[in-house]
C-alpha cells in the first residue's frame, strides 16, 4: 500500500450506485475439503499480562482545540532522532521478536514464503526507439534490475541498471525512470531506506555511462524532459538541525535542469511565494510542445493547470490557466492539432475525455471527446494514434481502444476477471505492453498489437502454487444505511462454511484509490492453508467514481468504517468465518480503518494487523506532506471538521480497561509520509489501556520506509511475522500440533 494519499498531486494519481448482485449459489462451488488443522493456543504462547513492555512516560502535554482540552502524553515520541525514542525502538522491537521468536513454526512460515517467493517477476517493457526496457527481478534480489534489449533479441539481453547496487543492505529503490523523447537520456529516480525523499541521477543510454548530473531534495515530482533538460519538482534543502524525515513540507517549487550544469544552476520556472501548501508538478506533452503545471491548494481535493505553449514565442513567459477552482481533477494524457486531451471528473463523477484548446481555456470551449460512461474511466493512454482507455467494471478491469477522434474500437479481451495495467507507449509505437493479473493469476506480461487488436502472452511466471485449487467470487453486501458493497472472496475449492476457517479482511476506503484483484505471492501462503481473503471496496476508494469517493470522505468517513464491519458481519453471517478467526488488516489510510475499527468495535475480531496507519488525526497535517490529506480527512484547526476527527482517531478513543484483538503494529523508522510516531503513540496508548489477555505488539523495521521499495528479504521477514502471530493467536496451525 502506498500512499494515503496519491503523491503526484491531491488527485493526479490517484465506489455511487452498485451494479447487480453477482454473488453465486455457494452450493455450486463447495467440494469437500479436509479441514484446517485446529488447536488450542500452546501453552508456551505468552500472554499479554506476562509481557514486560516498555515503560512509556507520559508527560504533561495537553493541547486546547476549541476550548476541549485534549491530552497527549507520548508527545515525546513524535521525535525520532531523540535518545528517549531510539531507545524506546528498541525496546519494543525486543518484546516483539522475543514474543515471536516463541511461535513453533514460524520458520516453517518463512521456508515456505521463500520458496514461493523465489520466482521470476518481470515489469511492463517500456519501447523506446529500437529498445525495450523492463525490469526484472530473478526471485529473491532484494531490487528488481532494469534490463535493455531489442524487441526480437531472445533471453533477457542485458543489465542496465541494478539497484542491488545501489546499496550495501539492498535498501536503496531505484523509484521512477523516465526516458528522453529522443532516446538517448534516461533520467532515474532512486530512493533511500524507503524514504520520500528522491534523487535524480541520468544515463547517456548510447554510451550507457553514467552522467555527473545529480539533482537532490526531490519530492513529489516526475521527470519532464524537453530538448537539453527536463523539468521537476522539490523543496528547499532542509535547514541545519531540521529533520528531513518529519518536518513540514511547505513551498513546493518547479525547476528545469540543463544537462551537464550543477543543481545549483537549475532554472526556477514556477512557485507561489503566498502558498505555502499544495503541490506544483511539472509534465510536457510528447512533442514538447505544451509545458503543464499541475497546482493544487492542499486544502482541495483537486487541482488546476498552468499551461504555456513553448513553441509559441509570442507567449513566452505566459501562462494560461485551466480550471476555475481545485475542485475537480484536470489531468492532460496528450494533445491533438493544438488541443490537449484532459481526463477529468469536472461535472463528470466517473470521469471522461475532454478536448480542450489552450487559446480558448473557458470551460464553456471545452469538449467531450470521450463522454462519461456508467463504468467508471480509470486512466487513459494515448500511444500508436489510439486511445487505450481503462475502464472499471465493479472493481475489475475493462479495456477499451479508441481512435483519436474519440471512435471506439474494440475491447481488448482479456483473460479472465481481474486488473490490467500498462498500455503505454510513443505516438509511434505498433505494439504496446500490459500486465494482467488476479487473486491467485500471477501476474502475466502481455503485447498487444494495435493494428490487429491480438494479445500475446511475452513473459508468464512460473509459481510454486496452483491457481485451479482456488476460486473468487464478488458478492455485494448491505453496509449500515442499506448501500451495496462489493466485495472479493477467495479460498480453497470445496472450502467449507462452517465459521472455522481463519478469515484475512483486508481493505483500504480512501484517497480515491481502487482495490482491484491482484496477485500477492505473500498471501498465498495464507490461502494454501485453508485461509480465506476476502477484500471489500469500500466507500471512499475510486471503483465508482468521485459520488462513492466522497461517500468516504470528511464529513462521512464513517461510513468507511461501518462497511468494513459490515464486510465482518457478513462473513460470519455466511458461515466463512467466526470472530476467533478473524483478522482485519490496512496499511496507512487502512492502517486508521483498522485503528479505527479497534476504538469502535474490538470485539469484532481477533487479529489487528493496522500498517503503517494514520492514527493521530489531530497533528498528522504537521507532519512531511500531511497537509496534503486535509481535503480528505478534515483538519483539527476547524472547529466542525475537530469534532467528526476526534470521534474516531485512534490514538484519542482508547479507552482505559478494555480488551482489545491481539495486535501487531507495522511500521518504519523511516516513514516520512505516514510519519512513525502515529504509530508509536498508538502503541504505547494502546499497552497502556488493553485489559485483556491479548498481545499488544509493536513491528519497527529499521532503515525502511512506507512500503515503496522495500526489499525482498524485508518483505518476506514481514510477511511471515504477520502471518505467524496470526496463526498463533487464532489457535491455528498450518503445519500441524508442533510444539
Amino acid at each position: 500500500m502506498t500512499n494515503p494519499r496519491p503523491l503526484l498531486s491531491a488527485s493526479l494519481l490517484l465506489l455511487a450506485a452498485c451494479g447487480p448482485s453477482k454473488q453465486l449459489n455457494p452450493s455450486q462451488q463447495l467440494i469437500t475439503e479436509k479441514p484446517v488443522t485446529e488447536n488450542a493456543t500452546p501453552k508456551s504462547a505468552p500472554k499479554a499480562a506476562a509481557l514486560d513492555y516498555p515503560k512509556a512516560a507520559q508527560g504533561p502535554q495537553t493541547d486546547d482545540y476549541h476550548g476541549t482540552a485534549i491530552a497527549d502524553p507520548y508527545r515525546w515520541l513524535e521525535n525520532p532522532d531523540a535518545p528517549e525514542t531510539k531507545a524506546w525502538v528498541t525496546a519494543e522491537n525486543n518484546v516483539t521478536f522475543g514474543y515471536l521468536g516463541q511461535i513453533p513454526y514460524r520458520d516453517r512460515i518463512r521456508e515456505r514464503l521463500t520458496q514461493i517467493w523465489n520466482y521470476e517477476r518481470y515489469g511492463v517493457p517500456q519501447q523506446e526507439g529500437d529498445f525495450l526496457y523492463y525490469q526484472k527481478n530473478d526471485g529473491l534480489q532484494n531490487q528488481a534490475v532494469l534490463y535493455v534489449k531489442r524487441p526480437d533479441e531472445p533471453g533477457d539481453g542485458d543489465v542496465l541498471l541494478d539497484p542491488n547496487k545501489f546499496s550495501a543492505d539492498g535498501t536503496t529503490a531505484l523509484s521512477g525512470t523516465y526516458f528522453s523523447n529522443d532516446h538517448r537520456y534516461l533520467a532515474y529516480t532512486t530512493s533511500g531506506g524507503g524514504s520520500d525523499w528522491q534523487t535524480i541521477k541520468l544515463l547517456d543510454l548510447k554510451t550507457r555511462q553514467p552522467l555527473k548530473d545529480e539533482v537532490n531534495w526531490v519530492k513529489v515530482s516526475g521527470v519532464a524532459w524537453t530538448r537539453d533538460g527536463f523539468y521537476y519538482s522539490g523543496y528547499d534543502a532542509p535547514k541545519a538541525g531540521e529533520n528531513k524525515l518529519a518536518g513540514k513540507n511547505e513551498y513546493h517549487k518547479v525547476y528545469f535542469h540543463k544537462i551537464g550544469t550543477a543543481q545549483a544552476a537549475d532554472k526556477l520556472v514556477y512557485e507561489n511565494k503566498q502558498m505555502a501548501l499544495g503541490f506544483r508538478i511539472a509534465s510536457v506533452t510528447e512533442d514538447e510542445r505544451f509545458l503543464v503545471i499541475y497546482l493544487t491548494d492542499g486544502k482541495s481535493d483537486g487541482n488546476k493547470l498552468a499551461v504555456r505553449d513553448l513553441t509559441d514565442a509570442k507567449q513566452a513567459g505566459k501562462w494560461v490557466t485551466l480550471g476555475q477552482d481545485y475542485e475537480s481533477d484536470l489531468n492532460v494524457v496528450g494533445n491533438v492539432g493544438g488541443r490537449l486531451l484532459v481526463y477529468t471528473n469536472y461535472k463528470a463523477p466517473r470521469y471522461r475525455i475532454l478536448a480542450i484548446d489552450p487559446k480558448h481555456p473557458e470551460p464553456t470551449a471545452w469538449k467531450d471527446l470521450l463522454p462519461e460512461t456508467e463504468n467508471k474511466l480509470e486512466g487513459i493512454d494515448q500511444v500508436g494514434g489510439r486511445l487505450v482507455a481503462t475502464y472499471l467494471k465493479d472493481a475489475s478491469s475493462l479495456i477499451r481502444v479508441y481512435d483519436e477522434a474519440g471512435k471506439a474500437l474494440r475491447d481488448v479481451e482479456l483473460p479472465a476477471i481481474g486488473t490490467a495495467s500498462g498500455f503505454g507507449g510513443r505516438k509511434d509505437s505498433k505494439a504496446v505492453y500490459y500486465a494482467f493479473t488476479s487473486f491467485t493469476y500471477p501476474t502475466t506480461i502481455y503485447r498487444y498489437d494495435l493494428a490487429g487488436g491480438q494479445s500475446t502472452v511475452w513473459r508468464a511466471p512460473k509459481v510454486d502454487v496452483k491457481p485451479d485449487d482456488y476460486v473468487t467470487t464478488q458478492v455485494f453486501y448491505a453496509s449500515k444505511d442499506g448501500t451495496k458493497i462489493p466485495m472479493f472472496i477467495t479460498h480453497k475449492k470445496g472450502l467449507k462454511l462452517n465459521g472455522q476457517n481463519p478469515a484475512y479482511l483486508y481493505a483500504y476506503g480512501g484517497f480515491n484509490v481502487s482495490l482491484t484483484p491482484a496477485f500477492s505471492v505473500a498471501r498465498m501462503l495464507w490461502l494454501e492453508n485453508g485461509g480465506v481473503l476476502a477484500i471489500p471496496n469500500l466507500r471512499g476508494g475510486g471503483e465508482y467514481g468521485e459520488a462513492w469517493h466522497k461517500a468516504g470522505m470528511t464529513p462521512n468517513k464513517q461510513n468507511v468504517f461501518d462497511d468494513f464491519y459490515a464486510a465482518a458481519d457478513y462473513l460470519k453471517v455466511q458461515g466463512y468465518t467466526s470472530t476467533e478467526r478473524l483478522a482485519v488488516a490496512g496499511g496507512s489510510n487502512g492502517g486508521l480503518l483498522v485503528g479505527a475499527t479497534m476504538t469502535q468495535r474490538p470485539d469484532i475480531c481477533k487479529v489487528a494487523f493496522p500498517a503503517v496507519g494514520v492514527m493521530d488525526m489531530l497533528r498528522y497535517q504537521k507532519f512531511t506532506i500531511g497537509w496534503n490529506w486535509v481535503p480528505e480527512y478534515g483538519t483539527a484547526d476547524n472547529y466542525q471538521q475537530f469534532q467528526n476527527l476526534v470521534k474516531f482517531s485512534p490514538l484519542h478513543n482508547l479507552k482505559a480497561g478494555t480488551s482489545y484483538p491481539a495486535t501487531l503494529i507495522t511500521t518504519a523508522d523511516h516513514d516520512d509520509r505516514v510519519v512513525p510516531a502515529h504509530s508509536f503513540k498508538f502503541a504505547a496508548a494502546l499497552q497502556q489501556a488493553n485489559a485483556g489477555p491479548n498481545p499488544q505488539l509493536i513491528r519497527i523495521d529499521v532503515n525502511a520506509g512506507h512500503g515503496a521499495g522495500k526489499s525482498t528479504k524485508l518483505l518476506i521477514d514481514e510477511w511471515t511475522d504477520v502471518w505467524s502471530f496470526a496463526y498463533y493467536n487464532m489457535g491455528v496451525s498450518p503445519y500441524g500440533n508442533l510444539k
